[in-house]
């Protein structure tokens, strides 16, 4: 017997997904409540009831995303600055790149609907509206600081302002490779053939790496 706590969770589940597809397809602004309900096939009582507004379901289907990476990803930070302490040790700047862009990466073949996150992430960042970003970057920045001390950490002697700038462009580097990655136009397809994660991965971070240490 379906109980209704299961019935309800059903329903939130589903609003959050399709809320997610919708946001990749035609952005958050491009996407009304109207269209959520009518493809999840609820009435928008039941988005009101869950999220209680349409930026506050927002903040779900990012958290519900970032939750879980944010978490792999500060345990393997936190876990090199623990081992480089006990080894008497600067943490190694490869290491570190690695811990954060790694889960990143494979987060888009991860789960069903991971893609659709990062595309919507990705082409946030080119919509005039900052909406998505403020919400975005107040649930990545604890995660950030983690990462910009770690690498300071890793490069003791570069100032801090260099190291700033070139976390931001390893970030971006990032963005817009997964970006490219989850949406392969016959255009770039032309001047290269498809790879899987892991070797994107192996591209990425001898690339990002350089750049920190240069």
């Amino acid at each position: 017997m379906i109980t209704a706590s299961a019935l309800q969770a059903g329903t939130k589940q589903r609003i959050l997904d399709t809320a997610e597809h919708l946001f990749a397809c035609e952005g958050y602004r491009g996407t009304s409540l109207r269209a959520i309900t009518g493809k999840a096939g609820v009435n928008l009582a039941a988005v009101n009831y869950h999220f209680g507004s349409k930026r506050a379901l927002l903040e779900e289907v990012i958290k519900r995303r970032m939750g879980p990476l944010n978490q792999v990803r500060r345990k393997r930070l936190e876990e090199i600055r623990a081992r480089s302490l006990t080894e008497g040790k600067r943490p190694d700047i490869r290491a570190v790149l690695t811990a954060f862009i790694e889960p990143t990466i494979l987060f888009r073949e991860s789960e069903r609907g991971a893609g659709d996150f990062i595309t919507f992430i990705g082409r946030s960042f080119a919509d005039p509206d900052d909406t998505v970003r403020t919400v975005f970057h107040r649930v990545i920045n604890p995660m950030v600081q983690l990462l910009f001390r770690t690498v300071s950490e890793a490069l003791p002697n570069q100032p801090k302002d260099i190291i700033f700038w070139r976390l931001h462009f390893t970030i971006g580097a990032l963005f817009h490779t997964m970006h490219i990655y989850g949406a392969m136009k016959p255009a770039f397809m032309s001047m290269t053939t498809y790879i899987d994660a892991r070797s994107l991965v192996n591209l990425i971070i001898p690339y990002v790496t350089a750049g920190m240490k240069a």
